[in-house]
């Protein structure tokens, strides 16, 4: 498809400049070019030879000039015609593919790096298109049909990448490269279901939670349940993390707060709030993002609010 017929489709929604339409592409999740000016400004001076669309200089006495186009009759019979013809069948020509088909010469702990890579930038992608979804993507909005096929538009690639999530980590646990049978038991976790909210609680398992990784697997978890939501008990956590030079509280909570999950601790017994952690703590109750309480009842009442 070229992307000239995006330009005349975008056209067909209001007139605009050159700019505008560059925005509309970048903030775009299926109108996959570069949006750079050259391409943009060469397919408009295309447009205009073929009487596709037509310009005018709007004059501004504050502000530059800006030309804006719109699209004539003659090109919204020409995008008819392309909307109307036969679809292509989708395009499944993924570079990790390939790259994963001559992966065997990696050692496990190498390919399960690879995977892992993969699947942390599968997933930030998950989560950046529902904060796009949640925030309303600039949609024509003239009929409650029209409404209706870009919602399921985006709907498509959400539903794509969320397979695509699925799948590597099906992959990651068939292949053993995390050596389950040592570790299965982790991540412990439930899902609680609060006044219509959904959390997730992370409880005592037999083996701590003592790696980053583990920090991911939780936001991973987050993602399938369609929540920003989570509580930590202390006691599923190793001493490590209370001991604010090893970096794992640091590392760990990063990753919650680039993913913005919400994150709640729960300390009953205080043994592990004192000292650097402590002062942290305090600090961190401060904010919106991360705070550690005696109860189980008051993080989740923070959490919920």
């Amino acid at each position: 498809m070229s992307i000239k017929l995006a330009i005349l489709g975008i056209l067909s929604w209001k007139p605009a400049t050159g700019y505008d339409m560059k925005k509309i592409i970048e903030e775009s999740t299926f109108m996959h070019w570069s949006g750079n000016n050259n391409q943009i400004y060469k397919s408009l001076v295309q447009l205009l030879d073929d009487g596709f669309v037509t310009s005018e200089v709007l004059h501004r006495e504050s502000a530059p000039s800006k030309k804006i186009y719109t699209i004539t009759e003659a090109g919204l019979a020409e995008l008819k015609h392309w909307v109307n013809s036969a679809p292509d069948l989708p395009e499944y020509k993924k570079s990790f593919l390939t790259q994963l088909a001559w992966a065997d010469q990696l050692s496990p702990t190498e390919l399960d790096e690879l995977l892992a890579s993969y699947e942390n930038e599968i997933s930030m992608h998950v989560l950046l298109l529902q904060e796009k979804k949640r925030r309303g993507i600039p949609a024509p909005d003239r009929t409650a049909r029209e409404r209706y096929l870009w919602e399921m538009i985006h709907e498509n690639i959400l539903t794509s990448y969320k397979h695509e999530w699925q799948w590597v980590q099906t992959v990651r646990q068939e292949l053993g490269a995390k050596n389950l049978t040592e570790e299965e038991n982790r991540v412990n976790y439930r899902v609680n279901e609060r006044n219509g909210k959904t959390y997730i609680e992370c409880i005592p398992a037999e083996t701590p939670i003592q790696h980053e990784q583990d920090a991911l697997e939780l936001v991973a978890a987050c993602v399938e349940h369609s929540t920003g939501l989570l509580l930590l008990q202390a006691e599923a956590l190793s001493p490590d993390f209370f001991k604010l030079r090893t970096g794992l509280a640091g590392s760990m909570l990063q990753k919650f707060v680039n993913y913005h999950i919400k994150t709640a601790m729960v300390v009953t017994d205080g043994s592990e709030s004192k000292g650097k952690f402590k002062e942290m703590a305090m600090e961190a109750n401060k904010g919106n993002h991360f705070r550690v309480f005696s109860s189980t009842a008051d993080a989740e009442g923070w959490l919920l609010n």
